[in-house]
């Protein structure tokens, strides 16, 4: 799930990086060309789309999951070991 976290996060970011690209890619052509108008009219509503994204995942509440809560019975990776004995198995005495 991380990746996914990853990935939606920077979703505002790569909207806005396309938007100026087609931008470039539109001035790049000139005006002669009447793609170029597309190509400005695409890059601007993909600007405008990652800003409108940016702005909702602000006003987005944060959640705190639970998975992330350990545990009672959680044993740290600087215990000594992972199975403590028994309590009865001490009181027993070894047969000799």
């Amino acid at each position: 799930m991380r990746l996914f976290k990853l990935k939606s996060e920077r979703l505002p970011m790569v909207w806005f990086l396309l938007g100026l690209l087609f931008n470039a890619a539109g001035l790049f052509l000139g005006f002669d060309f009447s793609v170029a108008f597309g190509y400005m009219i695409v890059g601007w509503l993909c600007c405008a789309f990652g800003i409108v994204l940016f702005v909702l995942q602000l006003m987005e509440p944060k959640k705190t999951s639970a998975d992330k809560r350990l545990s009672p019975g959680f044993i740290s990776a600087g215990a000594s070991v992972a199975m403590p004995e028994m309590t009865s198995a001490r009181n027993e005495k070894a047969p000799k």
